[in-house]
């Protein structure tokens, strides 16, 4: 059922009134325990600042951030761009070497499976592999979606979308009918039987609700854990930050008394996890644009209809050069390298000529007849930006992705990046990464722009703010 946001949350008890966050900051520090986040795309550090983010992991990389002074640090894994098979391969292997890296350093890990906040993504496949790998395939989950920034929202266990005032089942959303990913369920209880094929019954999960969080506190909520069982699941209600600083504050308690789970969250959790402290507003121009004479340079792959929204908005109220590339022409073999050639020739003199320029998909959705084929074709489509961005002779004066394949793809593909660390956010929920000095633009600010984030005005919003 839709219900009306303001008159729902008014009803909700008073939050915890306690700030939990220095003491869980504290306890962190003190901990010999490295938190690691494996994000399923790259708009996962859209909460954070001033952590580093891999692109790979290999055993040396692994120590070396093991080891340094940071409470956390991600992993870019793209999995969500990903086969199920590939997705689940992939974490296998990095189960195995976080555990060789733990072992090796004596640094002890919790793993975050960081994911998509309307519920898409490879649960419970990749996390399974995962902890089969390091040992923990007894542990039960723990599912908390919530996201402030995004707008979405957990209460009564049904999660839910924010759409201006209303708050929309995620079940009856566009992200539920996704090709790849669809989902019948918005209580997330259902949700997690349908993920599981029915392993964990929907009436035997247990839930930490807003009222355990908001009048029974950190001690409540850290009961409630303990009392979770092996192979299992538990999820978090919440609808703001102090909700999950109760939970966090929650887990530690359990945590130090052994309890430990396989998390499964969105970033607004993530973001406690680690202890980060809030940054005080938005990066500014300066920190995102660099000297180059070139125009700015929006990519864009993503085909949420949020994304088309903002899109056309782009293309209504700004000056910006509009090149378009036609999905159909890029699946054909016959015309693909015509159509990269075009596009790629157009973006260079436009760029040159300091044009801000958009390179965009055609917005017409193209499916497969399963979710495996509609998967590949947009693995196609991003390869063929790849190799577009892969063609530029200068540097933007800016650089922006739209969607978790596209911008996943453009900084492991297209600009080489290893490492790099995230600056903080231009908008709510839209992350900054400084490139390392491997990359094809070293210390260049790389924007990455969620598909599902965002009025229909952000883009138009963020190319005024750069231009």
């Amino acid at each position: 059922m839709i219900i009306n946001k303001d008159d729902t949350f008014k009803a909700l008890p008073r939050e915890w009134p306690e700030d939990l966050l220095p003491s869980i900051r504290n306890q962190i520090e003190k901990s010999r325990t490295k938190i690691v986040i494996l994000d399923d795309d790259p708009t996962g550090t859209q909460t954070i600042h001033d952590l580093p983010v891999l692109t790979t992991w290999d055993l040396d990389s692994l120590k070396r951030e093991l080891i340094n002074k940071e409470t956390a640090f991600f992993i870019l894994t793209n999995s969500r761009g990903l086969t199920k098979d590939e997705a689940c391969g992939m974490g296998s292997q990095i189960g195995l070497s976080l555990k060789s890296a733990s072992k090796a350093t004596g640094i002890h890990i919790s793993v975050i499976s960081r994911s998509d906040s309307t519920l898409r993504g490879h649960f419970p496949h990749e996390v399974d592999e995962m902890a089969a790998a390091m040992g923990d395939s007894d542990l039960p989950y723990l599912i908390c979606p919530f996201f402030l920034e995004g707008g979405r929202y957990t209460l009564n266990n049904i999660h839910y979308v924010a759409e201006e005032d209303l708050l929309v089942p995620a079940a009856q959303t566009s992200y539920a009918q996704d090709a790849t990913f669809g989902f019948s369920h918005s209580n997330l209880c259902r949700w997690i039987e349908e993920k599981t094929g029915g392993r964990i019954q929907a009436d035997k999960v247990i839930a930490v609700s807003l009222d355990d969080i908001r009048k029974g506190g950190p001690a409540r909520v850290a009961e409630i854990l303990m009392m979770v069982s092996d192979k299992s699941a538990c999820i978090v209600n919440a609808v703001s930050y102090k909700d999950i600083e109760v939970v966090v504050a929650g887990l530690l308690t359990a945590g130090a008394n052994g309890k430990r789970f396989l998390y499964r969250t969105a970033a607004s959790f993530v973001r406690v996890r680690a202890g980060v402290i809030p940054q005080p507003g938005f990066l500014s121009r300066k920190d995102l644009v660099s000297d180059a004479p070139a125009g700015g340079l929006f990519i864009v792959g993503s085909h949420v209809p949020k994304t088309t929204a903002q899109v056309k908005a782009l293309l209504e109220q700004t000056d910006i050069c509009p090149i378009e590339i036609t999905v159909e022409k890029v699946l054909e073999e016959q015309s693909r390298h015509k159509e990269i050639e075009m596009a790629t020739t157009k973006l260079n003199k436009a760029l040159k000529n300091g044009r801000d320029t958009l390179i965009f998909t055609s917005r017409n959705l193209v499916v497969g007849n399963n979710p495996d084929k509609s998967l590949k074709i947009s693995q196609i489509v991003s390869l063929s930006l790849i190799e577009i961005i892969k063609g530029l002779e200068c540097q933007p004066r800016y650089l922006i992705a739209k969607g978790g394949i596209t911008s996943s793809d453009v900084a492991t593909k297209g600009l080489a990046v290893k490492r790099a660390r995230v600056l903080g956010q231009v908008l709510p929920g839209v992350p900054v990464w400084k490139l390392g000095q491997e990359s094809a633009y070293p210390g260049m600010s790389y924007i990455i722009f969620p598909g599902n984030v965002g009025n229909d005005d952000a883009l138009v919003a963020i190319q005024q703010k750069l231009s």
